[in-house]
């Protein structure tokens, strides 16, 4: 699958992308959430096996494929490793799934209201190293807290360098800045943010095109501009901390975005399913959130 055909599947296809990166701290709990508790690895490398099993076993089940989730971002382990003897990016490609890679390396404590990425020296390799693996595009995460709008200018300023580079290897970048959903501010971030990116898309230079993962908006229609940007492919939406229900709800309620979802996809598998069990709770998952990000209901109605 070339690049042209992956940026007609994420920029026009029907579904979502699945979010398989939980990294670093993050993994013992998503592991604890599949029924692994911390006792079954003793180093980070079984740790980082259990939870390549655990995606391996999503990614070769059948009901997951391109019909109804048309991309993944992959952790650079698991990109790294393979599913059924081949490796991953090339597994997703063959089920019509488009693979995207986490590329950020954490954040930066907070400061105006916001986290910054950590520096990133070695993203020139990784992104070689990617797109000779097959990967179409990019993530890469930063999170606001409180509506300073220094904070969040300086967010998405970095945000679009880092997408900048990505561009600059040929790869498609989703622009990530978390807004986190239990601010006492929210409303005011989303309006901030919305506005800070509208002007660095402004600076594009013709012809570029980015994708926005971005948090799912307290006024629902508040980032219509940035979905019918033209120098944006497609804006996918985090769940945030919301249960499945609800993130699909506030999903719906959204034209235009589509789901990029982790733990809401994830939260009924378990290790020990059998597999007709895990196959019927995934797809369970995945149908509930097709249907959040394929069949929009107008704002007043959902109210």
């Amino acid at each position: 699958m070339d690049f042209a055909r992956m940026k007609g599947i994420i920029g026009a296809g029907d579904g979502f992308i699945a979010a398989l990166d939980q990294s670093g701290g993050s993994t013992p709990k998503a592991l604890k959430g599949y029924g692994v508790e911390d006792d079954a690895w003793s180093s980070e490398e079984e740790m980082f096996g259990l939870i390549h099993q655990m995606r391996a076993r999503i990614i070769s089940s059948d009901a997951f494929s391109g019909e109804k989730v048309i991309g993944a971002i992959l952790f650079e382990r698991t990109m790294d490793g393979e599913v059924d003897g081949v490796p991953t990016p090339a597994a997703l490609i063959a089920k019509g799934v488009v693979p995207f890679i986490k590329i950020d390396k954490g954040l930066e404590d907070e400061a105006d209201g916001v986290q910054l990425m950590k520096p990133m020296p070695t993203l020139d390799a990784l992104l070689e190293r990617s797109k000779a693996l097959g990967v179409f595009g990019t993530k890469e995460r930063s999170v606001i807290h409180s509506a300073n709008a220094k904070g969040i200018a300086e967010v998405v300023a970095q945000q679009f360098a880092i997408g900048k580079q990505v561009l600059s290897h040929g790869m498609m970048p989703i622009i990530e800045p978390e807004v986190n959903i239990k601010s006492e501010t929210r409303a005011e971030c989303d309006a901030i943010l919305r506005d800070e990116i509208l002007k660095q898309l402004d600076l594009l230079p013709e012809g570029e095109v980015v994708m926005l993962k971005l948090s799912l908006p307290v006024v629902p229609g508040t980032f219509d501009a940035l979905v019918d940007h033209p120098k944006v492919l497609r804006v996918v939406a985090l769940s945030g901390g919301y249960e499945r229900p609800e993130a699909c709800a506030e999903l719906a309620k959204n034209k235009g975005i589509i789901a990029s979802f982790s733990r809401a996809l994830l939260q009924d598998l378990r290790a020990q399913m059998s597999q007709d069990e895990f196959d019927a709770a995934l797809g369970g998952a995945i149908d509930e959130i097709y249907t959040g990000s394929t069949h929009k209901v107008a704002a007043a109605a959902a109210a």
